[in-house]
């Protein structure tokens, strides 16, 4: 969701937004529509991906919208990386905590709070709770909770896209990137 459309009900409050390579993201929407359209093409869904015609509006747009303001209000705005979100969750915790102003005393530290949090919130433990697994997001759409959680990791676009679909959407993204500091790599 862009960042204008976060609602502003709330004076003060803050934001987390988690960016996703642009590559597992177009994967994973493939895969959550399919759950809509069962027999929608992935390549469907790369071209709506490329051109810009996602819900919402272009998936960069949104993404710098949150970048920039993580820059410009690093007090208001937390932007992490699912990849990185993976590769070291502990730290990301402490991160998330920091940014609320709830950083980990030595104590909680000592207590194995944060490894706590992190197995809690963990992609198996959360997919295997009985309320993610039961029931549809909407009563209006058919899509059940599981379709939330697939397979909770990074670079399965690899398993999807050929070497000439990931250069493009590589490309179409870094024009879009660049001068920002963001990049996906």
């Amino acid at each position: 969701m862009p960042l204008p459309m976060v609602p502003s009900a709330v004076p003060g409050c803050r934001v987390v937004y988690v960016c996703r390579d642009p590559k597992d993201m177009a994967v994973s929407a493939w895969h959550f529509l399919r759950r809509l359209q069962t027999d929608l093409a992935f390549s469907v869904v790369f071209e709506s991906v490329c051109d810009g015609a996602v819900a919402f509006g272009p998936v960069w747009d949104h993404v710098l919208g949150y970048w920039r303001a993580s820059r410009a209000m690093p007090d208001k705005v937390l932007f992490l990386r699912y990849e990185e979100l993976l590769r070291d969750p502990a730290e990301n915790v402490r991160k998330l905590a920091r940014f609320l102003g709830m950083p980990f005393c030595p104590a909680e530290d000592e207590a194995g709070t944060v490894d706590t949090i992190v197995r809690l919130c963990s992609f198996d433990h959360l997919k295997g709770l009985d309320a993610n697994k039961t029931g549809h997001l909407d009563p209006l759409l058919p899509i059940p909770r599981d379709a939330l959680f697939r397979n909770g990791a990074s670079g399965d676009w690899v398993n999807h896209m050929t070497p000439e679909m990931a250069s493009r959407l590589d490309k179409i993204v870094a024009d879009k990137m660049r001068r920002t500091g963001l990049t996906f790599q």
